[in-house]
């Protein structure tokens, strides 16, 4: 993976572009994208960061929405059964998808640092997984998996080592 994953850059293009993939869908689905839904979606692309549901709360009430858990929690389910957003379970965060609509596995690369997360394509292993699940009698429904470390941008800092061993 490269470098240009975790550069800054405008979130803004990646917002309208979620959005409109959004309003798509739902036209396609016959399901409204409600002014809650498309703000938690805004919000939930701001940046290439895993966002939790409570980090949500704060942005929304500012916004004059209901920002009680619940109406979060449905605006995020709403998303998650469109395909729009995936969730990591290891940080009980949601992190926009960047190809909604397409039933697919999903790898995610989270650095430890920096909490940048970047979605990759592995179908390879994904199909290798699946194979050795099924010769075990296993029946895999979905496949997310969720790799931590250390991206590019944090580990090409001068003075990461150091701040490391400390």
């Amino acid at each position: 993976m490269s470098a240009a994953a975790y550069h800054p850059h405008d979130h803004q293009g990646c917002i309208n572009t979620a959005l409109q993939q959004a309003a798509t869908l739902c036209a396609e689905q016959g399901v409204r994208l409600t002014p809650i839904r498309k703000r938690v979606l805004e919000l939930v692309w701001q940046n290439h960061k895993p966002m939790g549901a409570y980090d949500l709360l704060p942005a929304l009430a500012a916004d004059g929405f209901n920002s009680a858990p619940p109406t979060v929690y449905r605006a995020l389910d709403f998303l998650l059964d469109l395909g729009l957003v995936h969730r990591l379970a290891s940080l009980n965060a949601f992190i926009g998808c960047s190809h909604p609509g397409h039933e697919h596995e999903s790898c995610f690369l989270i650095c430890k640092h920096c909490g940048k997360a970047h979605e990759m394509n592995v179908e390879p292993w994904f199909t290798a997984l699946t194979d050795a699940a099924k010769a075990q009698g296993f029946q895999v429904e979905h496949q997310l998996t969720e790799v931590v470390g250390i991206c590019p941008l944090c580990s090409a800092e001068p003075d990461r080592e150091s701040r490391d061993e400390s």
